[in-house]
């Protein structure tokens, strides 16, 4: 990632993509009557939201690159918080729908933090760091939902 304006249009891209995956697996839980997990997605979904609306802000008065699918620089085919979009169809357990956004998640943080890790111009440094951190926060969600789940609880306390 040598430019911020490269880097936004990453980030925008991803949230994009990932705001609605998380729309999908939000509506598959409604559509399998599971209300808890469709909240958490929705909520996903808007904290996916909130990030493409900051890239896009601080994009504002910067010439963003309008890429084609192929140009952009991804570690698989698409961008990586990107759930799977087979995890949308209305038959998907809870279980394995939360799995699959901890998936998402992850590979979104490690995305962002290998952008971190390589980046040498002080704007991007910053930004990856604020995505870090959020993504961080969102990975640790997901586990605490799984982990409330294994023990037998439809959702976790205070959730």
């Amino acid at each position: 990632m040598e430019t911020v304006e490269e880097f936004l249009a990453h980030a925008i891209q991803l949230e994009r993509e990932a705001a609605d995956r998380f729309g999908q697996l939000a509506v598959a839980m409604e559509t399998s009557g599971n209300r808890a997990v469709a909240k958490l997605f929705h909520q996903l979904a808007e904290y996916s939201r909130m990030h493409l609306a900051d890239a896009q802000a601080r994009a504002g008065f910067r010439d963003i690159p309008q890429l084609a699918p192929e140009q952009f620089d991804w570690p698989d085919s698409e961008s990586p918080e990107s759930a799977a979009i087979w995890a949308a169809d209305p038959l998907i357990g809870a279980d394995e729908a939360l799995e699959t956004a901890l998936a998402a998640e992850t590979a979104g943080l490690e995305y962002y933090a290998s952008v971190l890790a390589s980046a040498t111009d002080p704007e991007i440094v910053t930004f990856a760091r604020e995505f870090v951190d959020e993504e961080s926060d969102h990975v640790a969600e997901l586990k605490r939902w799984i982990a409330a789940r294994k023990a037998g609880q439809a959702a976790p306390v205070n959730s």
